[in-house]
């Protein structure tokens, strides 16, 4: 789950066709059986060998390429950090921030729209700043790797739209930050934290009805074969949805993704159009189940509250620090104090190196709710090969076994090795209590060392 428009709706993405793993169905595995099985029963599985047999379908250099996309991420963190204080600094040295606030205070008298159009105008100037960080990590290396399909005019026609969206909730969200610092000096940490809070949650509600379609088409999914049964999977775990909706997320990127996201009424239960073409039935309801989980686990709210108190600890950390700054820099820059809103930069630049140093915990939070969603789809979909080849597609651009330290720091889901080796544990425990070789329709087994990527259901 991403935070704002898209942590929390997050964010997200597809499988290669279903694997058999049984010994009747699948002779070219049968040495992951382990023992001998009585007559009539299931043959033993051995969850590491099984998970290891998967593992050995991503060819070398795929997964080295994969290995390379993610780490590169890494450095990605830490230069856009550095690239954010670099253009804090760039607004407060030059005085385009004092300019702005200035430029504001002629148009109106009223503080709440002084804030307001200073707010906008900031957003520009900080995206304008960070684009050259943002063509190459967001255009220039998708493509190299792979994974984008737009070419430049749509992707920035898809920017301009998003800096739209960032302007105008943006823009409010720094006046309602400022009206708070203007009345409550003193405790406006507190209140701040709230008021985060209100734009999280609108946000939750907001994104997969308006924001959403403003960058992709969203139909609904009128081929029962594949709606059917996904309706049957949430009405089975209390979930109140009668439609399934389809998002054309092919146009952008190779990646597949869905969610059943929403609160008050916006219940919505989505996947895209990669999901569709590029994984079988069995991977679908895998994928569907673990989305659900989210949804019935009440990971949505438990986020909320979680990363609600994170944002509390940050601005009681931020109202010290930012004390200390203005102090020291206030004077150099024309700033007049706390509730200036040419200080700005200077805020954004605390929390920044403030999210920054919490990477570890937030990786975490989020990482322990997919890993229980992950256990929920098992059960309720009860698919563990179509989970095992949504992890190997994921590996597309998620490195597939990292090292524990690793996967703890840079990982917001568990490893693709994690996720095989629990839904192979799963499938290990449950071999008696029922058909799994038949479940889901899967696709026959594929050599060791090569991926399937034939389509499990018609192209829309």
């Amino acid at each position: 789950m991403r935070m704002a428009s898209r942590s929390i709706v997050g964010n997200l993405r597809g499988a290669v066709a279903a694997l058999l793993l049984g010994a009747l169905a699948v002779p070219a595995l049968a040495a992951v059986a382990t023992g001998s099985p009585a007559p009539g029963s299931a043959p033993a599985l051995s969850p590491e060998a099984a998970t290891e047999a998967y593992l050995a379908r991503l060819p070398p250099a795929a997964r080295a390429r994969s290995d390379a996309y993610f780490e590169g991420g890494y450095w990605l963190q830490l230069w856009g950090l550095l690239y954010g204080l670099g253009a804090a600094w760039v607004l407060l040295a030059t005085g385009l921030s004092v300019k702005l606030r200035d430029a504001a205070e002629r148009v109106t008298r009223v503080d709440f729209l002084r804030a307001l159009i200073y707010g906008a105008c900031y957003f520009v100037l900080t995206y304008l700043l960070t684009l050259p960080l943002t063509l190459y990590s967001d255009y220039f290396r998708e493509h190299r790797y792979g994974l984008a399909n737009q070419t430049f005019g749509p992707w920035m026609r898809d920017q301009l739209v998003g800096l739209g969206v960032a302007v105008v909730m943006g823009g409010i969200a720094v006046a309602a930050f400022y009206t708070v610092l203007r009345r409550a000096p003193r405790t406006w940490w507190l209140w701040a934290s709230g008021l985060a809070v209100v734009f999280l949650i609108f946000s939750v509600l907001v994104a997969p009805v308006w924001i959403e379609p403003l960058f992709n088409r969203i139909t609904e999914l009128r081929d029962p074969v594949v709606s059917d049964p996904i309706l049957r999977l949430a009405r089975a775990n209390g979930i109140p949805a009668d439609h399934v909706y389809v998002q054309d997320a092919s146009k952008q990127s190779k990646r597949v993704s869905a969610h059943v996201t929403g609160l008050l009424g916006t219940l919505r239960i989505e996947l895209n159009d990669n999901l569709l073409r590029r994984a079988s039935p069995a991977t679908i309801e895998a994928v569907m189940g673990h989305e659900m989980g989210h949804y019935v686990l009440h990971h949505i709210q438990k986020s909320l509250v979680a990363f609600s108190l994170l944002l509390a600890l940050g601005f009681a950390i931020l109202a010290r620090a930012f004390d200390g700054a203005l102090a020291r820099c206030g004077p150099r820059y024309r700033l007049r104090g706390l509730a200036d809103p040419a200080a700005l930069p200077i805020l954004a630049a605390l929390f920044s190196l403030y999210l920054f140093a919490v990477t570890p915990i937030a990786n975490t939070l989020i990482r322990t709710d997919e890993a229980e969603a992950d256990l929920f789809g098992l059960n309720a979909a009860r698919q563990p090969d179509g989970q095992a080849e949504a992890a190997l597609l994921l590996a597309e651009y998620r490195k597939l076994r990292p090292g524990p330290l690793e996967e703890w720091f840079f990982f917001d889901h568990p490893s693709g090795y994690n996720r095989i080796l629990t839904a192979m544990r799963w499938k290990a425990a449950h071999r008696g209590d029922c058909d799994l070789a038949g479940a889901g329709n899967p696709m026959p087994a594929a050599p060791p060392g090569s991926v399937i990527t034939t389509v499990g259901a018609p192209e829309r």
